[in-house]
C-alpha cells in the first residue's frame, strides 16, 4: 500500500499535466459522443461553450459547436454513470457553473466531491465547492446529518468561469471474506491548481448513500439534476 500511495502522489503532484499531454493511459470521457456513459442521456448536449445569461445569471446561454457538454437549456438532465467501473482512479476535468448552481462528481457512484457556486465564501463545509459532501437522510425530508469534509481553502472561481478539478481516489480494501480493512481515500484533490484535500480518508460513502455497501470497483457518476453545469476535457485513468 505504501508503494501505491508513493506512486499516486508522484502522479498527482507533478505528473498530472505532463501525463495528460502525453495521453498516457487516459480515457477521454467527453469526446464527440457520450459512448463512455450508460444510456439514456436525457438532455445532455454538445456545444462550443457557455456564457452567463446577463438577464438571468443563474442560467447559461449556449454557443453552437463542439468541445463542451452541458445539461441542456433547462439545466436539468439525467445523471451520467460511466460504463466502465474503476477501483483506484485519477480524474481530470474542467467545469463551469452559473450563479447558485450545484453539481458533483461521485466515485463508485457513492463518494461525492461537491461542485457548487461557493465563490467568495469564507466559512466552508463539505457542501461547498471541492468539499466531500455531507452524509444525509432522505426521510422525513432530505437533511444533512454532518458537515462533510470542507476543502482546505476556497479555490472556487466566480460563476461563469471555467474551473479545473484533479482528483486521485483510492478505493476501499477488503479481506478475502469481503470485510472492509481499509477506508476509501481522496489521496489528493486540486481545485484550480490548489490542494484542497490530501490523504483524506472517507469513513463511509456520502449523501444519503452513507449506509450503502462499499465496493472494490464502481462507476463514476456526474450529477446533472441540481442546476446548470458544463464540462470539458474530462479524462480518467485507472491506477495500477
Amino acid at each position: 500500500m505504501l508503494r501505491l500511495l508513493t506512486s499516486v502522489f508522484l502522479i498527482s503532484s507533478a505528473g498530472i499535466a505532463s501525463a495528460q499531454g502525453k495521453n498516457d493511459g487516459w480515457l477521454d470521457l467527453l469526446g464527440d459522443n457520450l459512448s463512455a456513459w450508460k444510456e439514456p442521456y436525457g438532455d445532455w448536449q454538445q456545444i462550443a461553450g457557455v456564457e452567463l445569461d446577463a438577464k438571468l445569471p443563474r442560467k447559461f446561454l449556449a454557443k453552437d459547436g463542439k468541445g463542451v457538454w452541458y445539461n441542456g437549456p433547462k439545466g436539468n438532465a439525467r445523471n451520467l454513470f460511466s460504463r466502465q467501473n474503476f477501483g483506484d482512479v485519477e480524474i481530470h476535468f474542467e467545469f463551469n457553473i452559473p450563479k447558485g448552481s450545484n453539481s458533483g462528481i461521485k466515485f463508485h457512484g457513492h463518494y461525492e466531491i461537491q461542485i457548487l457556486d461557493s465563490f467568495g465564501k469564507k466559512n466552508l463545509t463539505g457542501d461547498d465547492c471541492g468539499g466531500i459532501y455531507p452524509r444525509a437522510e432522505l426521510k422525513p425530508r432530505y437533511m444533512h446529518i454532518d458537515k462533510g469534509i470542507a476543502p482546505k481553502l476556497n479555490a472556487c472561481k466566480a460563476p461563469g468561469e471555467w474551473q479545473t478539478l484533479d482528483v486521485v481516489f483510492l478505493a476501499p480494501r477488503f479481506d478475502k471474506e469481503g470485510k472492509k480493512i481499509k477506508n476509501a481515500m481522496i489521496a489528493q484533490a486540486m481545485l484550480n491548481g490548489q490542494v484542497i484535500h490530501n490523504k483524506q480518508e472517507l469513513m463511509t460513502p456520502t449523501g444519503d448513500r452513507w449506509k450503502n455497501a462499499e465496493m472494490r470497483e464502481g462507476p463514476l457518476m456526474v450529477q446533472a439534476d441540481h442546476g446548470p453545469v458544463a464540462f470539458r476535457n474530462m479524462k480518467v485513468r485507472a491506477i495500477k
